[in-house]
């Protein structure tokens, strides 16, 4: 029997949407969230890709995801308190960064981690993060990945968003919603110019981190996605010389 009101269609949630909807809910409640944004210049970075991806196919390209997992990852080693897990009333730092991607199923957004990461190169970066997806939208996923993220990324770059804040994943302490990068005036040197911006929120725990330290990431996350030459392919480069 339909008790809903006239001309209202009542949505029977999905098992995936009701453990997000309680999942969420219990981070909003539970969880003293605060929020700090950031402008990061694109223009170095979207350059070094399109280098990096000349001559190859679209399944073989790195995608912006891939470049600012990789810079994650190293902003994450260098402030381990945010590539951590409350449990009950304390912080648990994790050495190995792995990273949640917030990835959008047909019924809910699904964030599985891509484990170990920070030892990845940008192309190993790249085709992880395809497979992660190609397993996550096939409905195999490993344990792990389930359970095992320190930290999320929340990326919408794709979309017409210029910006937005996340809402935590239990038990970790932050994640990062990344929008699109979108020309925008600017100054530089006295001088208004046209740069490709991105706004990024960093949405976290009060009880596990506090301001100061999360400003101190973001600007280590800023300094690396705009100064991207020195560790976007470092790796690989380094490899490609030992052999």
């Amino acid at each position: 029997m339909n008790d809903s009101a006239p001309g209202r269609h009542p949505v029977v949630f999905t098992p995936m949407r009701r453990a997000i909807a309680r999942r969420m809910t219990d981070s909003k409640q539970q969880a003293p969230h605060f929020y700090e944004s950031i402008e990061i210049e694109m223009d170095a970075l979207l350059a070094a890709l399109a280098s990096h991806n000349d001559g190859r196919t679209k399944e073989e390209r790195a995608t912006v995801t891939a470049a600012i997992v990789r810079a994650l990852a190293t902003a994450l080693r260098a402030h381990p308190a945010f590539n951590a897990v409350w449990n009950g009333d304390a912080l648990e730092m994790v050495d190995a960064v792995n990273l949640g991607i917030a990835i959008d199923l047909p019924d809910g957004l699904i964030a599985p981690a891509l484990i170990g990461c920070e030892g990845l190169d940008l192309d190993g970066t790249a085709e992880a993060l395809r497979d992660l997806v190609a397993r996550a939208r096939a409905r195999r996923l490993r344990p792990a990945e389930l359970s095992e993220a320190t930290f999320t990324l929340s990326n919408l770059g794709m979309l017409p968003i210029d910006s937005f804040t996340a809402i935590v994943v239990p038990p970790q302490v932050a994640i990062l919603a990344t929008a699109r990068a979108a020309e925008r005036a600017v100054v530089r040197d006295g001088a208004v110019t046209v740069r490709r911006m991105m706004m990024t929120t960093l949405s976290a725990d009060h009880r596990a981190v506090d301001g100061a330290g999360a400003a101190r990431f973001l600007a280590d996350l800023k300094t690396a996605i705009e100064a991207p030459a020195g560790w976007l392919v470092a790796r690989a480069e380094q490899e490609s010389t030992d052999a």
